[in-house]
């Protein structure tokens, strides 16, 4: 019984010493409001010089002859029968790709760099969500590209038509 009045008076000692310590902080220093007042037209000139920068720093839209260089993969087996991003269900047989941020409807020209070898594939789906890779492939692309066994290969994509360019 000693023991556990000890350590509420313990406990009742650290919580009464923070307090005051607290309480003598903040004496010392600039309330929140104090702060915020000052700080406030920074935050907003801040802001503003975001929203002016803001539509010069949107991705150029890429045109036909647009070119990108990076790994490729294939899509795996298993998202067979799965609707991709353009609401097409996704066909291991039928070429197709996924890239992050070319319109679906693009057709590109993958080229494996290690090969030679190309192909000409629709923009269908959104991916690949690995770093450092810039195209997902279906498995009928990545055989058609020779790629298979390797798994991911360098590859240079070209962009030969995007959706309403007539191109």
């Amino acid at each position: 019984m000693t023991q556990f009045r000890y350590r509420q008076h313990a406990c009742f000692r650290a919580c009464a010493a923070e307090l005051m310590l607290m309480r003598t902080c903040r004496m010392k220093t600039n309330t929140f409001a104090t702060i915020a007042h000052r700080r406030l037209p920074v935050a907003v000139a801040g802001l503003l010089l975001l929203l002016i920068a803001l539509p010069g720093m949107a991705a150029v839209k890429p045109a036909p002859g647009a070119v990108q260089s990076g790994m490729a993969s294939f899509y795996h087996d298993s998202l067979h029968g799965n609707r991709t991003a353009s609401g097409q269900v996704y066909d291991k047989n039928r070429v197709s790709a996924a890239h992050k941020t070319l319109p679906l409807g693009t057709k590109v020209k993958v080229t494996d760099l290690e090969t030679g070898r190309s192909i000409v594939v629709p923009i269908n789906d959104r991916g690949p969500f690995v770093r450092g890779r810039v195209i997902d492939l279906s498995r009928r692309a990545a055989a058609k590209l020779d790629m298979i066994k390797r798994g991911v290969t360098r590859v240079q994509i070209e962009v030969l038509s995007m959706p309403g360019s007539g191109a």
